[in-house]
């Protein structure tokens, strides 16, 4: 069951290491608008990938209590936490190109309101 679990944690970072690095591409080739495509499925990953430490948690303290030595999954835990730190880190390298591209549009529309009196829209009627 744990082995199970961890396979399954395991592949789901691997997805959303995939829809990190698709974002990566399509923020390079100035396609912005197919980040907010993969939102939805990064948010499930990440909801299951929850549920699944608890899970995780769960089951080895179940163990525990039934006396088996839990070190027998200490080299899988410890793999699964490298993955889980390696997402960090591409996910860290994703915020660090949209929050400059986010500063910029930012930017262009406070310019924008500035040169129109603070709308950005003028309706006459």
């Amino acid at each position: 069951m744990i082995n199970n679990i961890i396979d399954e944690m395991t592949s789901l970072i691997l997805k959303i290491e995939d829809l990190i690095n698709f974002d990566i591409e399509d923020i390079k080739a100035a396609r912005h608008e197919k980040l907010l495509d993969r939102n939805d499925d990064k948010q499930k990953f990440m909801e299951e990938i929850i549920e699944l430490r608890q899970n995780l948690n769960d089951e080895l303290v179940k163990k525990m209590r039934e006396g088996i030595d839990i070190n027998i999954y200490r080299e899988d835990v410890d793999k699964l936490e490298e993955r889980l730190k390696h997402l960090h880190y591409i996910n860290a390298k994703l915020a660090s190109i949209v929050l400059p591209i986010q500063q910029m549009y930012k930017e262009i529309v406070d310019e924008l309101a500035n040169q129109n009196g603070g709308n950005i829209l003028e309706i006459k009627v």
